[in-house]
C-alpha cells in the first residue's frame, strides 16, 4: 500500500492518485483555487497507526493453534492422528450432520485440522497471504472475505461429496487467494504495475499448483478449494470494480455475496439433503428404529408429497430388514422425483436383496439410461444380469463401469467371476490380478484366483493362491 508523496499518509489501495485528498485540497488552497473557509476533510495524521499491532491474521492463526491443542488434549495423544469421531465432535463439516441442520459446522470446520502437517501448511499460507489481504482490504472486509469464502468452500464440499469429512482453513485460504487475484487484476493501484503483476503472477501460480496437486491426492478435498476460490474471485472482482473504498457500497457488496452463498446453501440442502437427513434419522438411530419409523410415517401423513420423508422411511425399513416395505417407499419417491438417481440405485439394490434380478435389471437399466456415467448403476446392472446367468451382458456392464472408473472397488473381481463362468480363464485370472493390484488382496479374491488357475491347469499357482487365501483368512480372524 503506497503513501502520499507529500505528507506520507496511506493511500487507498485502489487509487491511481499520488497524493492524498487532504494534500489535494491544501495545494489548491495555496493556489487560491478554493475559499479560505472551505471545509477541510478530516484524515488521520501521517505515520500514526490507528489499529493495534496485533492483526486479525495473528488472531485467526492463534485460534487455529489453540483448537488444535485442544484436540490433542482430547485425543490423549501427541501424534496428531485424530479419529473421525473426535474431529466430528469438534465441528467437522460432513453432509450427514451439516445438511441435517447443523449449519454451524460450515464455520467451525475451517478452524480444525487433521494433523501436524495439515495445520503447518495452512498456517504458513495464512501468515503469507493473510497479511497481504488484511493490509489491502482492511480488517473487517478481510474477515468477511475469510468467513464467506470459507462457508462457500464448505458448501461446495458437501455438494460434491456429502460423505467426505472436511476440515481445514484451506477453503478460506483459497477464497483469500481468489479475492486477491481478482483485486490485483481489476483494481486500480497507486503502485506501479511491476510489483502488482509480480504478486498477481505468484498468486495465480500457487492457486493453480495447489488445485493441480489436490486433484492428484485423494485425501485432499479439492471441491472445498474450488468453492473457496470461485467465491473469492467473485467477491474480489465486485470489491475492485464497485466498492474500492470502505463505505456503504463495500458493505452492500459483501451482503449481496453473503446472501448468494446462503442461497447456494439452500440449493445444496434441497439437492443433497434427503439422503443425509436419512442417515441422521435412520442409520444412526438403529436402537430406536421403531420410533424412527413411526415419526416418519406421521410426517408422511401430514405431507404425503414429501419425497425426503419417503426416502428416509425406505431406509428405516431396510435397517430393520423389511425390504418389501422399503421398496414400496422408494417407488413412491420415484413417482415424486423420477430423476432421483439415489432412490433408483437403492431400489435396484433392494430388488437384489429380495432375489428379484429381473426387477433389479429394470431399475439399473433406467438409471444408466438417465446417467450413463453412473458407475454404481453399471455395476448393479452387471450383477442383476449375472444373477440371471447372462454373463456376457454382465461383462459388458462391468467393462462400462471400469471405463468410467478404472479403479472401482470390486468391479474387476466381479468381472473375473463372470469371465470364469464363460470359461474364459485367462481373462478371469487377468481381472483378479488387476483387482488385487488396484484395491489390495483378500481371502475371497485369492480363492477365486485359485479356482481359475485350477481350471486352467496351473496347479502350482492354484496351490499357492489357496495357501495365501488361508493365511489371509486366518489373519482376518485374529
Amino acid at each position: 500500500m503506497a503513501n502520499c508523496a507529500l505528507c506520507g499518509r496511506k493511500l487507498s489501495p485502489f487509487s491511481l492518485k499520488k497524493i492524498c485528498q487532504w494534500c489535494v485540497q491544501y495545494e489548491a488552497a495555496k493556489r487560491g483555487e478554493i475559499d479560505d473557509d472551505a471545509r477541510q476533510p478530516v484524515i488521520a495524521v501521517p505515520w500514526v497507526r490507528r489499529e493495534s499491532a496485533i492483526g486479525l491474521t495473528q488472531i485467526i492463526l492463534g485460534i487455529n493453534i489453540v483448537i488444535f491443542a485442544a484436540m490433542l488434549y482430547a485425543s490423549d495423544s501427541i501424534t496428531g492422528d485424530f479419529t473421525a469421531g473426535l474431529i466430528i465432535h469438534f465441528g467437522a463439516n460432513v453432509g450427514v450432520y451439516t445438511l441435517s441442520g447443523q449449519w454451524w459446522r460450515l464455520l467451525t470446520y475451517m478452524f480444525l485440522h487433521g494433523g501436524y502437517v495439515h495445520i503447518a501448511m495452512n498456517m504458513w499460507a495464512l501468515w503469507n497471504i493473510g497479511h497481504l489481504c488484511e493490509s489491502l482490504y482492511g480488517r473487517w472486509t478481510y474477515v468477511a472475505v475469510y468467513l464467506i469464502t470459507g462457508v462457500a468452500g464448505g458448501l461446495a464440499s458437501v455438494a460434491w461429496n456429502p460423505q467426505v469429512l472436511s476440515v481445514g482453513a484451506s477453503g478460506a485460504l483459497f477464497g483469500i487467494m481468489g479475492a486477491l487475484i481478482a483485486s490485483f487484476a481489476l483494481g486500480e493501484f497507486s503502485l506501479s504495475t511491476v510489483p502488482i503483476r509480480s504478486v498477481l503472477s505468484s498468486l495465480i501460480f500457487w492457486a493453480g499448483f495447489s488445485l493441480f496437486f489436490g486433484s492428484l491426492s485423494p485425501g485432499i478435498d479439492n471441491a472445498c478449494h474450488v468453492g473457496g476460490l470461485v467465491s473469492g474471485l467473485i467477491l474480489g472482482a465486485l470489491i475492485a470494480r464497485i466498492a474500492p473504498q470502505e463505505d456503504a457500497r463495500r458493505f452492500s457488496v459483501i451482503a449481496v455475496v453473503a446472501f448468494a452463498v446462503a442461497a447456494f446453501g439452500i440449493g445444496v440442502r434441497h439437492w443433497r439433503g434427503a439422503p443425509e437427513r436419512f442417515a441422521r434419522s435412520g442409520v444412526f438411530s438403529e436402537q430406536n428404529i421403531d420410533h424412527t419409523i413411526s415419526d416418519l410415517q406421521n410426517r408422511i401423513k401430514k405431507s404425503p408429497q414429501d419425497a425426503s420423508a419417503h426416502y428416509a422411511l425406505a431406509h428405516a425399513f431396510f435397517t430393520k430388514g423389511n425390504f418389501p416395505e422399503g421398496t414400496v417407499e422408494l417407488k413412491r419417491v420415484l413417482e415424486l422425483q423420477p430423476q432421483n438417481a439415489s432412490a433408483r440405485l437403492d431400489l435396484g439394490a433392494a430388488y437384489l436383496e429380495l432375489e428379484q434380478p429381473k426387477q433389479a435389471q429394470e431399475a439399473f437399466a433406467t438409471l444408466v439410461a438417465q446417467d450413463p456415467e453412473n458407475v454404481r448403476g453399471h455395476v448393479g446392472l452387471g450383477i442383476a444380469l449375472a444373477d440371471q446367468q447372462n454373463y456376457a451382458g454382465a461383462i459388458s456392464e462391468y467393462k462400462a463401469a471400469l471405463q468410467i472408473d478404472s479403479k472401482a472397488d470390486g468391479v474387476y473381481y466381479r468381472l473375473g467371476i463372470s469371465q470364469a463362468q464363460l470359461k474364459k480363464y485367462d481373462d478371469a485370472i487377468a481381472s483378479y490380478l488387476k483387482e488385487r493390484e488396484n484395491n489390495g488382496d483378500d481371502a475371497t479374491l485369492e480363492s477365486a484366483l485359485a479356482d481359475a488357475y485350477q481350471a486352467k491347469g496351473l496347479l502350482q499357482e492354484a496351490e499357492e493362491a489357496r495357501t495365501k487365501a488361508t493365511q489371509l483368512k486366518n489373519s482376518q480372524q485374529q
